[in-house]
């Protein structure tokens, strides 16, 4: 008989554990040296609105006639004591002038108390930012009275806090998970965890250097790749480890046992990382930058870590076999075992109530998500400590916005009058503060830059660039617009472009890997709706928490009175992937159970029996590896890790413990109808399991005291 290349890869890995092992630790050596330095590449500014946007263009197009940004991204707040306040602005002007990547430095108001008043200066095109930046703040760090922010040095100072937090998050999170796997895996076999985690992290940071060189990703998927990698790290072994704990009472420290495991479980683990893969990969659908590198970098470490975890497991399992049997808590094993069987039949036992009473409960807890409100990326994001954020608060409050422009306007034209003639209508729209003239900046260019009232970005300056866009329109003149608001109602109209699409990627490519799994039509689209119920129930607690300023004391942020919509996106992406992550690993031992002979009922309740403990466990420790960047000082980084963590434990605690087993217990059998064409062409593909694995049932557990 022979034998498949998977089956004889695990045969080698098993056989030669040492080998393996060393291997691995080469490559994590190699990924470590090369991918690990890979966050001083990343882009830390931008990836909010479409690279095709018309905000953009804007932008483009007026660096293209000047050779310098169209905006202030330098932002000088000088303090002015009485009788040398003029003296130090000058001063202040003429430093900022010599800084590399400075085309301008001018003075540009006085606070209206008096106390201080802005230099803006203005970074060539060619320059980048985060330079200009950087060498900026080195200029004025000894400079009494004089504070550094803008635009660029936000961006930058951002990009660094990102690395701070990722490090508190990793001081944080790892005493806590090593105590946590001491707790669920027992023994030497917490080791697995987290030599598999180092693996994951390190790999997907060597892809991203490598996909780095090809499309420029975010700085902020740093974050998504080491919560994620760490948390599904963790269930992947934790759920290679419990089976093996398994077949070693059933087969003794054999290579049937390792084989069993990895063809049960180790393609339960491949069929989640394909789950995973697929709902993240659907935010590349998505033109904004920032998504399509979470989206990446979501998809690359689900499959390090599924490839990781069923590398390294076989190998530890043959290096150490019988030692990773837990002997001394096999009577608590049962003990769970026999628990969470009784609640499954209990909940069988009133299927349609228990049902309707858990997706009241959760519809009701997603309810605030239906009242999100949009907010951009602003300056509330940037932490209070930061230079940047005390010259945008200062601004706000004692400049009225100064030293900004909140609504660019770049028109293409060789007629003065006309264009004049534009610029007067535009400056005649309601929220517009005052006249504003077009200024000629190169052969058939001008700039018209209108100030506008409240926030740059609110609805006032929203309103300012749709009326400016439909007047333009109506002109005929090649007029674009740009400007914060510009780029936030630009990232709205490309959010609602492609959401339909990538809904419709998530939901259909969800459903194939589902089906190629179980081989039915009705256990897919369970699952789709029942992640549906988790992501709200996430998202409500986003909303509820976010929006409605809650807990800033114990979370450290500056609500803005909505939740980032990008964020938003990438929450329900995450959250979506790893609900059906949990639910693979429980319909495969459904299905096993059900294969092997046991009946409807048996089958759900020996299954939930299984994996209850192994989910739940699992579920914990990926809510502190993810949860953990709730401590990040970055609102809208913060803000993924919370309602990741709140998805996760809902989807173990309620869904996976109550919802599922009693729709289970309502469709009995039709759980597992599929058309007979669709089920010949799944027997016909061939990804079943070659041969049932005998699943003995758990109904006797249900006396263990």
């Amino acid at each position: 008989m022979t034998t498949s290349p998977t089956t004889r890869l695990v045969q080698r890995l098993h056989d030669h554990p040492r080998r393996a092992l060393v291997a691995v630790l080469l490559f994590v050596l190699v990924a470590g040296a090369f991918g690990g330095p890979v966050a001083g590449a990343l882009d830390s500014d931008g990836g909010f609105a479409p690279p095709d946007a018309e905000s953009v263009r804007a932008v483009e197009r007026i660096q293209a006639a000047t050779g310098a940004s169209p905006s202030p991204g330098i932002v000088l707040l000088v303090d002015t004591p009485p009788g040398t306040g003029e003296e130090a602005v000058s001063d202040a002007a003429e430093t900022l002038a010599g800084v590399a990547g400075i085309v301008a430095a001018t003075p540009a108001g006085t606070a209206r108390d008096g106390s201080s008043a802005i230099v803006v200066g203005t970074v060539s095109a060619d320059a980048l930012g985060d330079d200009v930046a950087a060498e900026a703040l080195e200029t004025f760090e000894d400079a009494e009275g004089v504070t550094v922010g803008g635009g660029d040095v936000a961006g930058l100072q951002i990009g660094e806090r990102v690395g701070e937090d990722l490090g508190r998050a990793e001081l944080f999170a790892f005493p806590v998970l090593v105590l946590l796997s001491l707790l669920f895996f027992g023994g030497r076999a917490a080791l697995l965890p987290l030599v598999v985690g180092v693996t994951t992290v390190l790999g997907t940071f060597l892809a991203m250097a490598g996909i780095n060189q090809v499309y420029g990703l975010s700085i902020f998927a740093l974050n998504l790749v080491i919560g994620l990698g760490l948390g599904l790290a963790i269930d992947y072994t934790l759920f290679l480890v419990s089976r093996y704990r398994e077949e070693l009472e059933r087969q003794g420290p054999t290579t049937g046992a390792v084989l069993t495991t990895m063809r049960t479980a180790g393609r339960t683990v491949a069929f989640s990382a394909a789950t995973v893969a697929v709902a993240l990969i659907t935010l590349t659908v998505f033109p904004m930058g920032f998504l399509k590198s979470m989206g990446i970098a979501g998809a690359v470490v689900s499959v390090v870590a599924a490839t990781a975890a069923l590398v390294i497991s076989p190998a530890v399992f043959g290096l150490w076999g019988a030692k990773l049997a837990r002997r001394s808590r096999r009577a608590a094993g049962a003990a769970a075992e026999g628990r969470w069987y009784r609640l499954s039949q209990a909940v069988m036992r009133r299927p349609g109530t228990v049902a309707v009473a858990t997706a009241a409960v959760m519809i009701v807890l997603a309810a605030p998500a239906l009242r999100a409100e949009w907010t951009p990326v602003d300056a509330s994001v940037v932490p209070t400590d930061l230079s940047a954020r005390v010259v945008s608060d200062t601004l706000a409050e004692q400049y009225d916005g100064a030293g900004t422009t909140p609504v660019t306007v770049a028109v293409a034209s060789t007629d003065a009058d006309t264009v004049a003639d534009f610029a007067d209508v535009a400056s005649s729209a309601p929220g517009v503060l005052a006249p504003a003239e077009a200024v000629a900046i190169g052969a058939g260019t001008w700039q018209v830059d209108l100030e506008v009232a409240g926030d740059a970005a609110g609805d006032g300056a929203q309103q300012v660039v749709a009326d400016v866009r439909d007047a333009a329109a109506a002109s005929r003149l090649d007029v674009l617009v740009g400007g914060p608001a510009a780029e936030f109602v630009d990232q709205q109209a490309a959010i609602g472009d492609s959401l339909p699409l990538s809904v419709a990627l998530l939901v259909l490519l969800t459903l194939l890997v589902l089906w190629l799994m179980t081989g039915s039509l009705v256990l897919p689209f369970k699952a789709v709706l029942m992640n549906v119920l988790t992501v709200g129930v996430a998202l409500g607690a986003l909303t509820f928490v976010y929006q409605d300023g809650r807990l800033t004391g114990l979370l450290g942020y500056t609500p803005n009175g909505g939740i980032e919509p990008t964020d938003f996106l990438v929450a329900a992406a995450v959250v979506f992937a790893l609900s059906t992550d949990y639910g693979v690993f429980l319909l495969g031992r459904i299905k096993e159970a059900r294969e092997s002979g046991l009946s409807e009922r048996d089958a759900v309740a020996t299954g939930l029996s299984r994996t209850g403990s192994v989910v739940t466990a699992a579920a914990i420790l990926l809510a502190v590896a993810i949860g953990a960047f709730s401590t990040s000082s970055i609102s809208f980084i913060q803000q993924i890790g919370v309602a990741t963590a709140v998805g996760v434990l809902v989807d173990a605690f309620v869904v996976r413990t109550f919802l599922v087993p009693a729709l289970m217990g309502l469709l009995g059998k039709w759980n597992w109808w599929a058309p007979m064409p669709l089920r010949r062409l799944h027997d016909r593909i061939g990804l079943s399991e070659s041969e049932p694995v005998v699943v003995e049932p758990v109904r006797e557990l249900a006396n263990t005291p």
